[in-house]
């Protein structure tokens, strides 16, 4: 077993290559929290026989494929903003708001909080409590809110809890942040998963609020972390210009924008998605609740944070013990406000989700 500390991100198959002597291809990663059915099979299908898009410049408004996005996610595609991944969406938006002072729901993704002092701004955590099951006291959270505070950011599924945030919920959050004027970034990267999707996103408040802004991408449910696609909604009409006059043109290809308008159309591929990853979340959750040796937190994006009861039992213990056997599980002790005692895994096809749980309850 390895005794040092390496983190070790989803992507990076090709530190454990060198660590473990394995070959990334025989990796399975439940790490990455990537669609386990791979990419839509009517894009594997027809995206090579629209190459000779390449030979030009794409629409510089990329009209068609918001259009495409806005009937997907049912808003007016003039409230969408195209970026190459979500991570320049990020960027962008926090150069342009500049937050001196940003608060962050959290343990969550590391990210923001780079981005954030990339521009010169601090960031304060507000914990989320294990003894709740890491959902949000929303009374306690909105009375943390005041003036000296002008962002917030919220990962809704969070990941890496799981746990999600509901619309009315979301809305009274937005009401406090309205009256201290703060403006809230919403990471909804993982809420196609969520069975209850249409009442976890933010989407159709921003027909009501100008202070949100909500971002969301191509890489997880649509298997395609390598297209770098993604996109961000907002009703706030003087942001979306500030951030189209910033931008560089062209930051999306030819084929990718084919490729999210294939993949946005692919009714058949998405309804396949959510029944794979719900019957397995309802399924894996239940049978690991059972084991006094872990804690389960009620998941609802495709993957699960687990607490580990047993003494002998450590993060580095088990994820050691799964990467000898090909299964790559995320380590999360290097989560703020999380320890080596917890670790999180996504939910793959029934066979690969048997043979983790085989390794892991052994």
């Amino acid at each position: 077993m390895i005794q040092h500390k390496d983190h070790f991100h989803g992507s990076d198959l090709e530190k454990i290559e060198q660590i473990y002597g394995l070959k990334k291809e025989e990796i399975v990663s439940f790490s990455a929290n990537v669609n386990p059915l791979g990419i839509s099979s009517l894009l594997r299908n027809t995206l090579a026989s629209r190459i000779d898009a390449i030979t030009t410049y794409p629409d510089r408004e990329y009209t068609s494929l918001r259009k495409c996005i806005g009937a997907y996610v049912n808003t007016d595609y003039e409230n969408i903003i195209m970026g190459n991944g979500s991570t320049e969406l990020i960027s962008l938006f926090i150069q342009i708001e500049h937050p001196r002072k940003a608060m962050i729901i959290g343990p969550t993704y590391s990210e923001y909080e780079r981005e954030i002092s990339l521009g010169g701004g601090s960031s304060l955590y507000y914990p989320l409590k294990e003894e709740q099951d890491f959902a949000l006291d929303v009374k306690d959270f909105t009375a943390q809110l005041n003036e000296s505070i002008d962002l917030l950011v919220i990962c809704n599924p969070n990941n890496p809890t799981s746990g999600a945030i509901g619309q009315a919920s979301m809305r009274k959050i937005l009401d406090v942040c309205k009256q201290n004027d703060i403006f809230v970034m919403v990471d909804e990267t993982y809420v196609e998963f969520a069975d209850q999707a249409k009442h976890i996103t933010s989407i159709p408040l921003t027909a009501y609020y100008n202070n949100i802004i909500i971002l969301r991408g191509t890489s997880k449910f649509f298997a395609a972390p390598g297209l770098r696609l993604g996109y961000a909604v907002t009703g706030n009409r003087d942001l979306i210009k500030a951030i189209n006059t910033r931008k560089n043109p062209w930051t999306i290809n030819s084929l990718a924008v084919i490729a999210g308008e294939i993949m946005f159309r692919d009714s058949s591929y998405i309804s396949q998605t959510k029944a794979l990853i719900s019957g397995e979340r309802e399924r894996i959750y239940d049978l690991i609740s059972k084991d006094n040796r872990f804690k389960a937190y009620p998941p609802n994006g495709n993957f699960m944070l687990l607490r580990l009861l047993d003494d002998t039992l450590t993060s580095e213990i088990l994820f050691d013990r799964t990467i000898r056997k090909g299964m790559m599980i995320r380590d999360c002790s290097t989560f703020p406000f999380l320890s080596n005692k917890y670790i999180r895994f996504c939910f793959m096809t029934p066979e690969m989700n048997d043979k983790l749980l085989t390794c892991l309850l052994s």
